[in-house]
């Protein structure tokens, strides 16, 4: 896989939201990677899914908000806001907010341009953390870094021996997002992947699970400071599913 690492257009410009989109030819798949609570990256999206899709070189946008299998590719350009989610299954509480992806999705539907979930379901992802076969799937560097991306995501609270399996369902999330890019893949034409930042670094995510000959550019939105405090709320949530003492009797 031919792949580039692109955040000059947004990073180096000092303003992400008003870094014009580059031109995309030759290139297969453009992989957007997010902070999923950051406002000003769905408008940064929805940008780049507009400006392909005026250009006619827009093959498909696929998303980690929505399970692999699910196509918007039956609706007509003028299908509603309530067709689209249910054509991508995003009422069976998914959990991730219409208002903050709808635009960049409505953008490709009314652009007649399929938009593709590319993620497991939570089935799979179960399924996934006892598969042993994930681990030899990544370099030993890549893996130990796949691995420690995982701490700190938990806010090194993870108790050790949830490490592993978690970072299996990481690899397998990312295989299933290169296999849905793949297959959307058409000649003249550029995939989007909408994903978490972690999914589009090259050394560890989507980008080393995708052919040889893919040529792919990711680029990574510059982070945003939204005042929460991830790590206290991440606590609190792991004191609300802690066990409680039973009373004597």
């Amino acid at each position: 896989m031919r792949l580039t690492f692109l955040a000059a257009a947004l990073l180096l410009a000092g303003c992400a939201a008003l870094a014009p989109v580059p031109e995309t030819a030759g290139i297969d798949a453009v992989l957007i990677g997010e902070q999923h609570d950051a406002e000003a990256h769905a408008g940064i999206q929805q940008r780049w899914v507009s400006t392909l899709a005026q250009r006619g070189s827009l093959g498909a946008v696929a998303l980690e908000m929505a399970e692999s299998g699910t196509s918007t590719a039956g609706l007509p350009p003028t299908a509603t806001d309530e067709q689209v989610r249910e054509a991508l299954k995003w009422n069976k509480g998914t959990g991730w907010p219409w208002e903050r992806y709808g635009p960049a999705i409505m953008a490709a539907v009314r652009a007649g341009v399929p938009v593709v979930g590319g993620n497991l379901s939570r089935e799979k992802m179960r399924e996934a953390m006892k598969d042993e076969t994930l681990d030899v799937l990544l370099p030993g560097p890549a893996l130990k870094a796949q691995q420690q991306a995982i701490r700190r995501g938990h806010c090194d609270m993870l108790p050790e021996t949830q490490v592993q399996p978690m970072t299996r369902v990481q690899i397998a999330r990312d295989i299933s997002m290169a296999r849905t890019i793949s297959s959307s893949a058409a000649p003249g034409k550029t995939v989007v992947l909408l994903a978490g930042s972690g999914h589009v670094l090259p050394d560890v995510g989507v980008p080393q699970h995708l052919p040889a000959k893919f040529v792919a550019r990711s680029v990574l939105l510059p982070s945003q400071d939204t005042g929460k405090d991830y790590c206290a709320e991440f606590k609190r949530q792991q004191e609300r599913h802690r066990p409680r003492p039973q009373a004597a009797s």
